[in-house]
């Protein structure tokens, strides 16, 4: 996948991130993925315009709370089972696009315990806001 951060649409922008946000989701396909939770990784990046970030005064309404993004996640954990990272990450990102100062964002989901012989499996995806 091509780097968003050299995305010209992006080059006015502040990126705000959240790394490693560790979860326990009910998520998966097969029959025994069904019956628990299991730990997934979060990653996600804001693209918000410059012009919608730099504080003024140095308060929190001028800027994108963190809480939106951990609070955006929580809200799509709530509404049950998922069969796919592919569609934890494509709802999440939309989601995040809801928020009037976002302009584009990149989602990624990992399963670090799926396999024994790698770090992790799992998904990115990324989204520029229709103008």
């Amino acid at each position: 996948m091509f780097s968003s951060l050299s995305h010209s649409a992006l080059s006015d922008c502040r990126r705000l991130f959240l790394r490693n946000y560790e979860v326990q989701i009910n998520i998966g396909v097969h029959e025994f993925e069904k019956k628990g939770e299991q730990r997934v990784l979060i990653n996600v990046d804001l693209f918000i315009p410059l012009a919608l970030s730099t504080p003024q005064g140095d308060h929190l309404h001028e800027v994108v709370d963190y809480d939106f993004m951990r609070d955006t996640i929580a809200k799509r954990m709530a509404q049950g089972h998922i069969h796919l990272q592919e569609t934890l990450c494509d709802d999440v990102a939309e989601a995040m696009l809801t928020h009037p100062k976002v302009r584009a964002v990149r989602v990624s989901t990992e399963k670090p315990d799926v396999y024994p012989d790698c770090d992790s499996v799992g998904v990115e995806v990324f989204r520029i806001k229709e103008a």
